[in-house]
């Protein structure tokens, strides 16, 4: 940040100005999303149940806010210098300083989205994203700055500085979305396609069908809940068994400390039509459809045997009508 105010003593360059304003708000953003972090990762306790984790949303949707007030500072100082263009001293020894400072901010944030994706903290990611966005402002700066060096054309500063500060709106408005849709528990397809991979992969042909499948993030604890269709005949202990081999292959591939809860329901006949376990007594049609688990299918409301049964409905209704 320092670096690139001496450049900008040096240039007067309206771009250079508001990508050292940005550096100051990367600053105040990231002190917030350390702080965070810190508290998202106390345990969860009698007040707080589920954690801390959402705490991280507030960061994202913090750091997007201010992004976006940068962006405003960049449109308003690059406008200025448009309509009121103004020659730029020592403009070759800015280019160089600048250049130095985007190389640093584009490391710093590639590890911090690295890191943050590896440990599923949208703080970090949120964090890096906010230095990249620097990384842009400064590629476009230097940009405007070699345009400008080259032609003269004083005017181009400005115009530069307001392109990238479209950027910097769109990259502010993503975060700010993602905010509250974590606040909101909006689904994540993500997550969700991750779960229903993990389950098809380690499918047994007693787990005949799952439906009404839930799930979130809160900081990096993944919460997941899912309706499980068992043999009717089962005993509570079976059951239970069943659950408690499910819950332990979500918490494998989630962490230990991922939260799982299972609604068991027992089997109706309209699932026979679906269910892979041939030797049952209490079977009353054969297989007839084979049901791929996708998160598309698994986060349905009924079971895949009741949605085929009233489809078989509709098609006899449908049909004695034409009669």
């Amino acid at each position: 940040m320092a670096v690139k105010f001496y450049a900008y003593s040096l240039t007067h360059s309206s771009a250079i100005l508001s990508d050292a304003l940005e550096s100051i708000v990367n600053i105040a953003a990231s002190a917030f999303a350390l702080g965070s972090i810190l508290f998202a990762a106390k345990p969860p306790d009698e007040s707080h149940p589920y954690g801390h984790g959402k705490i991280e949303y507030f960061s994202a949707g913090f750091e997007g806010a201010l992004i976006i007030f940068a962006a405003i500072g960049v449109f308003k100082t690059g406008l200025s210098h448009i309509f009121h263009p103004e020659e730029l001293p020592h403009l070759q020894s800015g280019l160089f300083i600048l250049s130095a400072a985007g190389l640093v901010n584009l490391f710093l944030g590639a590890m911090l989205i690295r890191v943050g994706k590896r440990t599923s903290s949208l703080a970090l990611i949120a964090d890096g994203k906010h230095v990249l966005t620097d990384v842009y402002t400064t590629g476009g700066v230097l940009l405007g700055l070699f345009l400008v060096h080259q032609t003269g054309w004083y005017w181009l500063d400005g115009t530069i500085a307001c392109v990238v500060g479209l950027n910097i709106l769109v990259s502010g408005g993503k975060l700010v979305r993602q905010s509250f849709a974590g606040l909101m528990d909006a689904s994540d397809p993500n997550l969700l396609r991750e779960i229903a991979a993990v389950l098809e992969k380690n499918r047994k042909d007693i787990w005949i069908d799952i439906h009404q499948l839930r799930a979130w993030r809160s900081g990096n604890l993944v919460h997941i809940d899912f309706h499980l269709i068992l043999p009717r005949y089962f005993t509570l202990e079976e059951a239970h068994g069943e659950g408690k081999e499910v819950e332990r292959i979500m918490k494998d591939r989630f962490g230990g400390d991922a939260s799982v809860l299972i609604h068991m329901d027992p089997c109706i006949d309209p699932d026979c039509p679906i269910c892979r376990r041939h030797l049952c007594d209490s079977r009353h049609e054969d297989l007839e459809k084979r049901i791929a688990w996708t998160w598309e299918t698994l986060t349905m409301q009924g079971g895949a045997g009741e949605r085929l049964w009233k489809e078989k409905e509709q098609g006899m209704n449908t049909g004695q009508l034409k009669e």
